[in-house]
Formats: C-alpha cells, sequence, structure tokens
C-alpha cells in the first residue's frame, strides 16, 4: 500500500513552497517547523502568503529569532491563534541557542510549543526518521480505509493505530506528506473521488458504501456569546491611540484598541481616558475557537495633550492588527476621517 502511494505521490504531489520534490532530497527543518506551526488550525490557502514573508524577512531560524516581538507579531497579524507566535519566537530562540534543530522525535518535542503531531512530522518529513503523521486529513483517509465508525475525537487513538501500521520505513517523510496530499485533493471530506484515488482497492468504506458518511464526529456544543466595547481614538495630528495587549491569553502581545473585558452580560462603558466617546451604531462580530464575541465601539477625536500610547498615522497600517481589531478600525475610520 505504501509503495502504491508513493507511486501517486510521485506523480502528483502538490507543489507547497515549504516542500522539496518528492525524493528530491532532505528539506530543510526551518521551513518544515515554519510551515506546521502556520498550518495549525489553518488551511494551506491561508498560510502560502504568511510563509512568503516570513522566509523572505528571516530566511534562517537564526534571523527568527534576533527579530523584534512586535515585527514578528505584526506578520503574524490576520493569521490568528497568536500562541503560535509567540511559541514560534521562543523556539526559535531555543534552537539558536543550541545551534540547530534536533532530529529526533523526543529532542523536538523538548523545544517550546512542538507537540506529538509537529515533532513526528518534522522528523520524518525533514530527518526521514519513521514516524507517524496524523492530521485531520490522515485521520479522514484512515477512517475509510478501515471503515472506522467511532466519531472523533473519541477515535483519534484507533486511527493513530492504524496510520502507524501502514507507515514504512523508506521514505517516510515522502509517504507522510502523502497520505496528507490523498487526504486533501482525492479522499476530501465531500464527495471522495474514489475512482481515482489510489488506494481505492483496499479501501473498506469504499467497498462497504459508507466513505462519504466517514470519520464520524461527535456533535459540538453552541458556543457561548461574549461582549465587550473598544475605544478607538485618534489625536489631532492623526495618530491613533493603541495598545500591546498582555503577553499571555488571546491576541496576546498584539497591537489593539484599548477595551473593556470580554463577559458574557453588558460590559460596563469605562473608557481608557476622559473624552467626548461616541457610540457607533454598528458592532464587530468577531468568533474565537470557544466563543462568539459581539464588540461595541466608541470613537473619539482626541485633542494633542491626551496621554496613552499613540502611533503616528504614517507608521500605522492596519494589516499589522490582528483580524478582530481590523473589523473594527474599518467600522471606526470613516467616522474619524481615516
Amino acid at each position: 500500500m505504501a509503495a502504491d502511494l508513493l507511486h501517486w505521490y510521485d506523480r502528483h504531489a502538490r507543489a507547497l513552497p515549504w516542500r522539496v520534490p518528492p525524493d528530491g532530497g532532505r528539506a530543510d527543518p526551518y521551513r518544515v517547523w515554519l510551515s506546521e506551526v502556520m498550518l495549525q488550525q489553518t488551511t494551506v490557502a491561508a498560510v502560502k502568503d504568511y510563509f512568503h514573508r516570513f522566509t523572505a524577512r528571516w530566511p534562517t531560524v537564526q534571523d527568527l529569532a534576533a527579530a523584534e516581538d512586535g515585527d514578528v507579531m505584526a506578520e503574524w497579524a490576520g493569521l490568528g491563534y497568536y500562541a503560535r507566535a509567540r511559541n514560534l519566537l521562543k523556539c526559535a530562540r531555543a534552537v539558536a541557542a543550541r545551534g540547530a534543530f534536533p532530529d529526533t522525535r523526543a529532542g523536538l518535542q523538548e523545544l517550546p510549543g512542538i507537540g506529538p503531531y509537529t515533532s513526528a512530522a518534522i522528523a520524518a518529513i525533514a530527518f526521514d526518521r519513521t514516524e507517524t503523521v496524523v492530521d485531520g486529513n490522515v485521520e479522514r483517509v484512515m477512517a475509510r480505509m478501515f471503515d472506522e465508525h467511532t466519531p472523533l475525537p473519541a477515535a483519534k487513538p484507533v486511527l493513530t493505530d492504524y496510520a502507524a501500521r501502514l507507515t514504512p520505513d523508506q521514505r517516510p517523510g515522502d509517504y507522510a506528506q502523502a497520505v496528507m496530499d490523498l487526504g486533501a485533493t482525492i479522499c476530501t471530506p465531500r464527495n471522495p473521488a474514489c475512482g481515482i484515488c489510489p488506494w481505492r482497492g483496499p479501501c473498506a468504506a469504499r467497498a462497504n458504501g459508507t466513505a462519504a458518511d466517514l470519520p464520524r464526529k461527535t456533535p459540538k456544543a453552541a458556543k457561548p456569546v461574549r461582549f465587550g466595547i473598544a475605544y478607538i481614538g485618534r489625536r489631532a495630528d492623526g495618530a491613533w491611540l493603541l495598545e500591546r495587549r498582555p503577553p499571555e491569553g488571546l491576541l496576546g502581545g498584539t497591537l489593539g484598541w484599548p477595551g473593556t473585558d470580554w463577559a458574557t452580560t453588558d460590559p460596563v462603558d469605562a473608557p481608557p481616558i476622559p473624552a467626548d466617546w461616541r457610540a457607533l451604531d454598528a458592532e464587530v462580530r468577531h468568533t474565537f475557537t470557544h466563543f462568539h464575541l459581539r464588540l461595541s465601539l466608541r470613537v473619539a477625536r482626541l485633542p494633542m495633550d491626551t496621554p496613552g500610547q499613540f502611533l503616528p498615522d504614517a507608521q500605522f497600517r492596519p494589516a499589522d492588527l490582528p483580524t478582530l481589531m481590523r473589523k473594527a478600525h474599518a467600522l471606526a475610520a470613516p467616522e474619524l476621517g481615516a
């Protein structure tokens, strides 16, 4: 089965900026690691541009380790899950201090922000270690291959066991990427193209007519709603009132607008500084992993002697803000002459 899949991969592998061609040499562990961190909870299409910008600005792990925290957070803005960016810097600095990436799964997993999946992926793809790499695509392929009806997430251990049974000792890095490509391009969530699948013969779900129903998933609970207020102020010279959020927590370390805590009840209107704050007849709606957020907006034109952290308009780029804060800026900017 591995030989059949690798033969298919040699002809149909996706061209991705962090990859080397099939069986075309050893991949750069820095690029593999960076791509795997970016791809967590994110699609390949969304990651490509970020990956190109990061590697153009910081071509090596040593370059990234020497970067300013704020610069990295600004480049990451819009990619979401900002703890990844904070761990990215911690990990880059740990690797730079030791001189290179460890070449084993156990060694990689000792680095900040690298868990079981990422360590297995780097070890297999960058160092050709025989490791079992299981992401969402691989889970779907294994559930169908073995016609496994246990719903996710409870099925994760058994699907990992299935994947381990099939992982070969030869070309394990190419094999890991081949299974992911199979899930991404043929064994897709809807309407799998079973007729052109290199594993159509041994696939139990195809034989039983259940492929389209797998993998099964346990229904998710409804997300709660939280509420908050953001205060968007602009000084007479065009500078914007901003703050850098605390390093830990949601959007940690990013630039954003001052605001209230996000609570399950209506927040108390508590502006960061005295001013003629005006409520907008609009709100920002944004969804995080565990809750929906509804953010009311207050805007104010501020005099030149207003205290606080201001960023000159010439240096302000909305693209440096996380998506939530960019949404707020888009609504408020016309009210503030921007």
